[in-house]
C-alpha cells in the first residue's frame, strides 16, 4: 500500500543512520552495513515496515478512529502539522503537555476554556475590557492555541499514534503504551524498535527523509477515509433499499387485505340476496294461495 519505490527511499537519504558510537545494538536487524563510521539502514526492511505501518493505520482510520501526529523537533514540525491538517488528525508539533494522553480529562477542560474564550472575543465584552487586560487575555489564547490547538477537535482518546523520533518523544509513547494505544513511529539507529509496535526504520533527522515517510503514511490514511466513505455510502444505499423493500412490502400486504375485505363482503352479501329471494318467493306463494 505505501506506493513508495525504493530508489524514492534512496534519493530522500532515508538509508543515513548516526554514528557507530551513537547506535542502539537492539536495532542491529534493521542495519545493512556500516560505511564511513556510519550505519546504513537497510531500506528493502523499511519498505516492510512501512508498508504493515500503513495497512495497519488505513484499518484503523476505516474504523472511523483518529490517529495522532507526534513531532517536536524543529525539521519535522511544518510537514507534519501540513499533513495533519490536510488529513484533519489531531497532532502536537510544539511542546508534548505530560498527561496530554493519560489525563485526559484535564486537557479537554482547557479545550473547553479555549473554546470559551474564542466565543467571549467575538463579544462586546471583550472590546470594552482595559488595554491590558485584552492584551493578557490574547497572550493566553495564543499560548493555549500554540499548545493544543492541533487537538482542538480531539473529544476522545486517539487510536493510534505516529511518532517522529522515538528517543526525543518517550514521554508520549509512556503514555500510549499505558493505555494500551499502539504506536507507530520513524525509529533511527539511535533508537530501540521494541519500544513501539510498529516501527520503520528511517533517518529521522533530514527534512526529505521524514517528509516521504510522511506523506507515504498520509496517503495510506487518505485510502483509509476514501474506503470508509465509500462503506457509509454503500450501508446508506442498503438501508435505502431496505426501507423500499419494506414499503414494497407493506403495500403489497395492504392490497391483499382489501381483496380479502372485497371477497368477505361480497360472501357476505351473497347470503343476504339468496335470503330475500326465498322471502319473495314466500310471499308470492302466499299470495296465491289467497287468490
Amino acid at each position: 500500500m505505501s506506493r513508495v519505490e525504493y530508489k524514492d527511499l534512496l534519493d530522500a537519504g532515508v538509508h543515513f543512520g548516526h554514528l557507530t558510537r551513537k547506535w542502539d545494538p537492539r536495532i542491529a536487524p534493521y542495519v545493512f552495513m556500516e560505511k564511513n563510521g556510519i550505519h546504513i539502514i537497510d531500506l528493502n526492511k523499511t519498505l516492510v515496515c512501512l508498508d504493515d505501518a500503513c495497512n495497519a493505520l488505513a484499518k484503523i482510520v476505516r474504523a472511523g478512529r483518529k490517529v495522532m501526529f507526534v513531532a517536536t523537533k524543529r525539521q519535522a514540525q511544518e510537514i507534519v502539522a501540513e499533513e495533519a491538517q490536510r488529513l484533519r488528525m489531531p497532532y502536537v508539533t510544539e511542546r508534548w503537555l505530560g498527561g496530554m494522553l493519560t489525563n485526559f480529562a484535564t486537557v479537554r477542560k482547557s479545550l473547553k476554556k479555549m473554546s470559551s474564550m474564542d466565543k467571549m472575543m467575538k463579544e462586546d465584552a471583550f472590546k470594552n475590557m482595559a488595554k491590558r487586560e485584552r492584551l493578557m487575555f490574547t497572550r493566553e489564547r495564543e499560548k493555549l492555541e500554540r499548545l493544543l490547538g492541533g487537538i482542538a477537535d480531539l473529544t476522545r482518546l486517539p487510536a493510534a499514534l505516529f511518532v517522529i523520533d522515538v528517543k526525543r518523544e518517550h514521554i508520549a509513547i509512556a503514555e500510549a503504551h499505558k493505555l494500551g494505544i499502539p504506536v507507530f513511529a520513524m525509529v533511527d539507529t539511535n533508537s530501540n524498535p521494541g519500544a513501539v509496535q510498529f516501527p520503520v526504520p528511517a533517518n529521522d533527522d533530514a527534512f526529505k527523509s521524514i517528509q516521504i515517510i510522511t506523506k507515504t503514511v498520509g496517503k495510506a490514511i487518505e485510502e483509509g477515509l476514501a474506503e470508509r466513505k465509500k462503506d457509509k455510502e454503500e450501508q446508506k444505499l442498503a438501508k435505502e433499499e431496505q426501507a423500499k423493500r419494506e414499503a414494497d412490502g407493506q403495500k403489497a400486504a395492504a392490497k391483499v387485505e382489501a381483496k380479502a375485505e372485497e371477497a368477505k363482503e361480497v360472501e357476505q352479501a351473497e347470503p343476504k340476496a339468496e335470503k330475500t329471494e326465498k322471502v319473495e318467493e314466500a310471499k308470492k306463494v302466499e299470495e296465491g294461495k289467497a287468490e
